[in-house]
């Protein structure tokens, strides 16, 4: 009578792991190496035993695959005073004549030191949508990296990337501030 009672006992567990299992949200993997410790020795194990193992993994999800590749990010990479950002007019990623003399400055410092990466962050102020501020700021730092490219320095050594409105310089609402903050910053890594 106690061998049938755990039995079912048993049995219970099992549909009820497997009930639970079906209702997963993301899908389980298995890892081999790992087997899912062994039920109580005093009750065989049923026909369904595979079901088990995964869902033994299901407390501890599999990592998260990362996103598609981005940049590197901004944190290995450092400012260095020798590059100095460019601004943009509102609305727009054209590099006016003053920045294209910075942008040259920053081509012949990059052009000495073939040594260092370097990033491109577009910038925009916060008029606008995220979205819309974010493809400004992509074509803000295309643009400089058009100059750049243009002045000698190769393409595979730049990476560019947006964030829109996310990175103000200046948190005031004003135009002064927003001057500031329609920018292209450039940062630098060792290779």
């Amino acid at each position: 009578m106690r061998r049938m009672l755990d039995g079912s006992v048993v049995a219970t567990v099992i549909a009820g792991l497997v009930l639970v299992a079906g209702c997963a949200k993301t899908p389980v993997t298995t890892v081999s190496s790992a087997p899912a410790p062994a039920p109580a020795p005093t009750a065989p194990l049923p026909a369904p035993a595979p079901p088990p193992p995964s869902v033994g993994a299901a407390p501890t999800p599999p990592p998260t695959p990362p996103p598609a590749p981005r940049p590197a990010p901004p944190k290995e990479y450092r400012a260095h005073e020798a590059l100095k950002p460019i601004y943009f007019a509102f609305d727009a990623a054209t590099i006016r004549p003053a920045d294209a003399k910075i942008l040259d400055a920053n081509a012949a410092w990059l052009n000495a030191n073939p040594g260092y990466l370097l990033l491109i962050e577009g910038h925009c102020d916060e008029r606008g949508t995220s979205d819309y501020n974010l493809a400004l700021g992509d074509r803000r730092a295309k643009a400089a990296l058009n100059h750049l490219v243009a002045q000698g320095i190769k393409s595979d050594r730049i990476t560019i990337v947006s964030y829109g409105e996310e990175r103000p310089a200046c948190a005031e609402h004003n135009e002064a501030c927003w001057s500031k903050n329609r920018r292209a910053q450039f940062l630098i890594k060792e290779r």
